[in-house]
């Protein structure tokens, strides 16, 4: 059976990547937008009988949904066997419950819909909450990666006596992983989140970590406002400069251009979503775990 590794534009150096290591013949595309606005896409492989990975990460998710399900059914209607998706960041996994009367779990929905499409789902760390399992809201076979091993080499190779920071208490589970595989302390703040752009956080007793590096790990960089608040903190107490670091740096408006400014020593991120900030590479994870 024909085996393709297609991309979305954004992801075409992590589709190129991972082709080399994988085997994949890179498959041949087009995406584009009629000028009214609708979506289009041409699929540019003879793909009848072929099984398909299709690597797109799911950032801004709104303006890349229809032409990822157009896809899907232009190379079913053209004999493709099966469809993988293979999304580094997957989108909508933070509404995993109903928080003011009125909302709906979007988690849930977004996963039902894209159940109907693909034969199963690859991704690194969702962010998973209340929702335990990917399993729990996706009928398809599902992989949820960890990219705890890669963040913990980039800590040992790069960051002299490190203490590692969580933002919340959410971080726990993985912050402790990273911890433990490069033998450095850590501690979890509080966070009280006021709005999207509101947070409060408290960082107790930081003055025992004067002579540590902070290093501020975080799943997903949004708005930027739980490290900057963070950081605050730490320039408040005269620690040295903190190392920043985030498995998904999505980065909206000018947050990354704020905390670069903001005086830390390095912004670093994996290349689950193409920015100048990625460092640690996810290629092998990827492919040592592909359906």
């Amino acid at each position: 059976m024909k085996r393709f590794i297609f991309s979305f534009p954004e992801d075409d150096s992590l589709a190129r990547a991972l082709s080399l290591i994988s085997g994949l013949h890179l498959g041949k595309t087009k995406f584009g937008t009629y000028p009214d606005g609708e979506s289009h896409c041409r699929i540019l492989e003879d793909v009848g009988g072929s099984e398909i990975y299709l690597l797109c990460s799911l950032n801004r998710p709104n303006s890349k949904f229809l032409a990822l399900i157009f896809f899907c059914e232009t190379a079913r209607s053209l004999g493709a066997l099966k469809i993988h998706l293979i999304a580094p960041y997957l989108c909508y996994m933070r509404q995993d419950s109903v928080f003011r009367q009125g909302e709906g779990i979007t988690a849930r929905y977004f996963a039902s819909l894209l159940s109907r499409y693909l034969d199963s789902l690859l991704t690194i760390d969702p962010h998973l909450h209340r929702i335990r399992n990917l399993d729990e809201i996706y009928s398809i076979p599902s992989k949820s990666l960890h990219s705890t091993s890669l963040i913990s080499d980039y800590i040992l190779k790069e960051v002299e006596n490190p203490v590692l920071i969580g933002p919340d208490a959410e971080s726990i589970q993985w912050v402790k992983e990273v911890a433990e595989l490069s033998n450095a302390k850590f501690t979890v703040l509080e966070k009280i989140r006021k709005g999207d752009r509101d947070v409060e956080i408290s960082v107790p007793n930081l003055d025992r970590w004067k002579d540590f590096t902070p290093v501020l790990i975080d799943d997903i960089i949004s708005t930027g406002k739980t490290l900057l608040k963070t950081i605050e903190h730490l320039r408040d107490a005269k620690t040295k400069p903190a190392v920043c670091i985030g498995v998904h740096g999505i980065f909206v408006e000018h947050s990354y251009e704020e905390l670069i400014n903001s005086g830390i020593k390095s912004l670093v991120t994996t290349n689950t979503i193409q920015h100048e900030s990625n460092r640690i590479d996810v290629v092998k994870l990827l492919n040592e775990n592909l359906f």
